[in-house]
């Protein structure tokens, strides 16, 4: 393939993409497909091992934990995305640099913002789904996975309950037994014992099952005998029952959701710093991606012959600071150290001049505004 043939002339009809423009865009997504994959896995992975604790522990139904795990990839996935392009941009540029092919590129006739051109191509389509991740899908998942974890916390006094075995519940205060349970969730053969205060109830019934009433979930059962009295005295009181129930899980708590699990619209209508605080941070995903980006560039070029750990530890360095500036501004905006209009952007102009300052010192300001006089002409 002949890279001039891949570079856009005047004497040619315009195309939306060269040759050139396809190869970067390929390398690049499946170099950022690649980096993000293994930047979730090992994120997702720690928090995963605290979700099968809790599982283990009888705090979250074993239906639950991987739906839980889908839901933090989302998670991961729009908390990441920045940082995954940011390497593939330095990984894809470092290596065409490094292989000589941006030496062919410029002899063709092509320049840095040739180069621009193919990033972009894919950069913006990339900013819109993190508009996406971070605004909506995030959230939403960050409120699904509170929600599951709420209503697992609600039942886990009964998620243990199996054939041929006593169970203890509500502290101690409910003994459960039953000899089967079919497919339907129907119990046989059903042994209760309910203590309330100093009374102690001995109930035994053909058949249970669990039901949702007004005021908790209860343990419905019917055709049995219920015995009800003090333990050493002898005033007992034995009655059969058609249908009677008892209160298995009286807890009623209310779901409070976060401000990470909170509609991106409820956020922007608050006044509330934090409220405001979090729209800040749920922007920086799509202009993480674009400035990142943008920074990769010239930042590929920086240390061709050093490899691409050399750019990579500038890089890291740059992403450390830049994350921590992000938690500052977070925590500035919130205790009103800094307004809140200012906290939108005073942290992106950084990163724009950073990148700005590392072209104008990899090819100088006149070379820049020509360039770009060329190309807006």
């Amino acid at each position: 393939m002949s890279i001039e043939r891949g570079l856009p002339s005047a004497g040619r009809p315009f195309r939306l993409l060269t040759v050139l423009d396809k190869m970067i865009i390929k390398e690049l997504f499946q170099t950022v497909s690649a980096v993000l994959v293994v930047l979730v896995v090992i994120i997702v992975s720690r928090k995963f091992i605290k979700v099968l604790a809790q599982a283990i522990e009888g705090n979250i139904a074993n239906d639950t934990v991987m739906t839980l795990l889908g839901l933090k990839i989302v998670v991961a996935a729009a908390t990441f995305l920045p940082a995954a392009l940011f390497m593939a941009v330095l990984m894809v540029l470092g290596r065409m640099y490094r292989e000589q092919e941006m030496a062919a590129i410029s002899s063709a006739g092509g320049s840095v913002f040739t180069i621009y051109r193919a990033v972009f191509l894919l950069v913006v389509p990339l900013s819109i789904a993190g508009v996406s991740l971070s605004m909506l899908a995030a959230p939403w998942a960050e409120a699904k996975t509170e929600q599951l974890m709420h209503q697992d916390k609600q039942n886990a006094d009964i998620r243990g309950i199996s054939a041929g075995r006593f169970s203890e519940y509500s502290d101690g205060e409910l003994i459960f037994y039953t000899e089967n349970v079919d497919d339907e969730g129907r119990m046989h053969k059903v042994f209760v014992q309910n203590k309330q205060g100093d009374n102690t109830g001995v109930v035994n019934a053909e058949y249970g099952w669990l039901k949702n009433l007004p005021g908790g979930l209860y343990l419905v059962l019917e055709n049995g005998e219920r015995v009800q009295g003090v333990p050493g005295n002898k005033d007992f009181t034995i009655e059969a029952f058609k249908e009677y129930a008892v209160l298995i899980e009286k807890k009623v708590t209310i779901l409070n959701l976060g401000r990470e699990a909170a509609a991106t619209e409820a956020l922007w209508q608050s006044p509330e710093l934090r409220d405001v605080a979090e729209i800040q941070d749920r922007l920086n995903t799509p202009l993480g991606v674009i400035l990142l980006a943008f920074l990769a560039v010239p930042l590929a070029k920086l240390s061709p012959r050093g490899g691409i750990y050399g750019s990579m530890l500038v890089a890291f360095g740059i992403y450390f600071v830049y994350g921590n500036l992000q938690r500052v501004n977070h925590s500035w905006v919130i205790s009103g150290t800094l307004p809140s209009w200012l906290g939108y952007f005073w942290v992106d102009v950084l990163l724009l001049l950073l990148g700005l300052l590392m072209l104008m010192r990899l090819y100088g300001w006149p070379w820049l505004l020509q360039s770009l006089r060329e190309k807006l002409a």
